[in-house]
């Protein structure tokens, strides 16, 4: 979202004042980056027999989030993806599922001040879902890093 409007998280744009060139930037990389990648590895994984693909989103509350478009919008796509390829790969030993830090991450995505009341999670809150996830034999989950509790 900074690209889009650099005070994105104080000073909400409504859609029809951002740029093109940077909305379409985010969904080229949300949406047409996970899809070209996914379609490079997926022919590898099937061909050996199993693999596994995290996707990241966010929250759905950010999905509709007045001021994220395109940045909501595209996970949203993102996440309509993986349900479907989910589908797809069913049967085939590769799994697809989607990984949510659960709020706002420490990427440095999120300019600086940083709005009172909004505490970044560290990216170390997604390691245990994610290694979770790259385990899994089933697909189509979807992990709130923040509400995963470790099984057993």
């Amino acid at each position: 979202m900074r690209f889009v409007n650099e005070r994105f998280m104080t000073e909400p744009r409504p859609f029809w004042e951002a740029d093109p060139a940077a909305w379409r930037m985010v969904i080229e990389t949300n949406v047409v980056g996970v899809f070209l990648m996914t379609r490079a590895v997926v022919p590898h994984m099937l061909s050996a027999g199993s693999g596994r693909i995290i996707n990241v989103t966010v929250n759905q509350s950010t999905m509709v989030r007045r001021g994220f478009s395109p940045y909501g919008p595209s996970k949203a796509a993102l996440e309509a993806m993986t349900q479907v390829w989910a589908a797809e790969l069913a049967g085939t030993g590769v799994s697809i599922n989607l990984l949510a830090p659960g709020g706002a991450t420490a990427t440095g995505m999120v300019p600086e001040p940083v709005p009172e009341g909004v505490e970044l999670l560290s990216p170390e809150i997604v390691v245990g879902p994610a290694l979770h996830l790259a385990l899994a034999d089933s697909s189509g989950q979807r992990i709130l890093a923040t509400e995963w509790q470790q099984p057993g």
